[in-house]
């Protein structure tokens, strides 16, 4: 099935984006990437030495994939800014997550702070996917500020809890005008299949496929999934219903 679609400057194939945090070596990284089909990576900078071991990760990412240099660590808009442009200069284009999490405990992100980060950094020309707790006000707020997507967390980052803020979400994909990228507690396949199942265009994978028992695998079976749940979603399926209904007639043959 061709379903390719355009999300900021790009046009993508795959509706499944990964991360390169986590994995055991880059060797596995970049193998997993190529697996996955996935057309975007992220990226985080705050920590990273450019001229270290950040480049040679760089050397490890299959040439194709569209770079989302994440502000992972900032915990304000400030942070977050300065971050987003420490990106652009070492070369890894407009696109940029922004983070902005000040609370240490949940890692949940400070939706103030992520929208004043947007917005800045749209004025200054970048392509800005921000990560939020799932509200609505919110994600119109950052559709207002131009956001090139909004992508509402399904669970608290790194718990593979699945999609707890499930009702938010559908919420926001149901009244929104730009893309909707699940991310952050997608832990199974299946979850990311339900994400899609929903509505939502695109969901985002790290901790469960760098850190399954054969992550090349995984990111396939990420890969599978979401297609699965895309191609659900295309073609419909019922809505539930109080009653019971038989696949096959129970009168007649009896009789």
């Amino acid at each position: 099935m061709n379903d390719s679609f355009t999300i900021g400057n790009q046009e993508l194939t795959s509706r499944l984006f990964v991360g390169t945090g986590k994995f055991s070596n880059h060797t596995t990284m970049k193998e997993a990437i190529l697996s996955s089909n996935s057309d975007v990576v992220t990226v985080a900078l705050r920590r990273v030495d450019l001229s270290g071991e950040f480049q040679y990760m760089v050397n490890d990412i299959p040439e194709h994939v569209t770079y989302m240099p994440n502000t992972s660590g900032a915990r304000t808009a400030d942070e977050a800014v300065r971050i987003a442009r420490l990106g652009r200069a070492a070369g890894l284009g407009d696109w940029v997550k922004i983070e902005v999490i000040s609370d240490q405990k949940y890692l949940l992100p400070d939706n103030e702070e992520t929208i004043r980060a947007t917005e800045r950094l749209v004025e200054e020309g970048f392509i800005v996917f921000p990560y939020m707790s799932p509200d609505l006000m919110t994600a119109k707020r950052l559709e207002k500020a131009g956001a090139a997507a909004v992508m509402p967390l399904g669970a608290p980052i790194g718990t593979n809890r699945g999609l707890e803020m499930k009702s938010m979400i559908q919420v926001i994909i149901n009244e929104s005008n730009v893309p909707i990228v699940v991310d952050a507690g997608i832990g199974q396949p299946s979850h990311a299949a339900e994400a899609m199942e929903m509505g939502a265009d695109a969901v985002l994978v790290n901790t469960a496929i760098a850190t399954a028992q054969n992550p090349v695998e995984m990111a396939k079976a990420f890969d599978l999934a979401v297609r699965a749940g895309r191609i659900a979603y295309l073609n419909s399926h019922l809505a539930p219903s109080e009653e019971a209904s038989a696949s096959s007639p129970l009168t007649g043959f009896l009789s």
